[in-house]
């Protein structure tokens, strides 16, 4: 059975964000809030959690997922920002938005789509999410909880806690959230382009 910690929304307890740390580098996943509704989380390198996120959200191997980062300095470790790139992201982060980028040698290659070799990028505006990274110092795998029956992220931790506590090992509460879906840009090949129009503002990348 998963633990379950109601953290704070702006003003997370350092002592639950600790815990949540350790959990993560000892293998396990976790359930955390972002800006866009609640999301699966684990460590990069760690392929049996990976496997655990995948049957949970019955992914294929095709699946694309996201490097949630701290910061923009971060990012230039794990995806390929030329100038422009790098000035828009500086403007607009932290958001709702998920950045594709290729991927750099450092993205272990199960995370990136297979014939792309391309990789989600997001920095949230969550408070609860931020204190989580920058506690663990390292960017976290991730995906939005949205499981095998339904179109939208989980929104309740109340009901996320009766479906899922059994198969992840911490749930961090952090409130209701609504379905808030991340605006989604392309900066992979030489056009930029919007791929999704969500809660972040598309017209800077327009």
């Amino acid at each position: 059975m998963s633990q379950f910690f109601y953290v704070h929304p702006e003003t997370p307890q350092t002592r639950l964000i600790n815990q949540a740390v350790a959990i993560v580098r000892n293998g396990g996943v976790v359930i955390y809030p972002t800006d866009s509704g609640y999301a699966l989380g684990c460590q990069l390198e760690n392929k049996q959690a990976l496997e655990r996120i995948c049957q949970i959200r019955r992914l294929n191997d095709k699946h694309n997922f996201t490097l949630l980062c701290r910061d923009l300095s971060e990012i230039a470790t794990y995806a390929r920002v030329d100038n422009v790139a790098f000035r828009l992201l500086r403007n607009n982060t932290p958001g709702a938005y998920t950045f594709i980028f290729k991927g750099t040698k450092e993205v272990p290659r199960r995370l990136m789509n297979p014939k792309r070799k391309t990789i989600g990028i997001r920095i949230p505006d969550n408070a609860i999410a931020l204190a989580l990274l920058e506690a663990l110092g390292e960017p976290l795998m991730s995906t939005s909880l949205i499981l095998p029956d339904s179109d939208v992220a989980e929104s309740d931790p109340e009901d996320i806690r009766d479906k899922l506590e059994h198969a992840v090992d911490l749930i961090m509460s952090g409130g209701y959230l609504g379905e808030q879906p991340t605006t989604v840009i392309d900066f992979s090949d030489d056009e930029m382009k919007v791929l999704r129009v969500g809660t972040g503002d598309p017209s800077p990348f327009e």
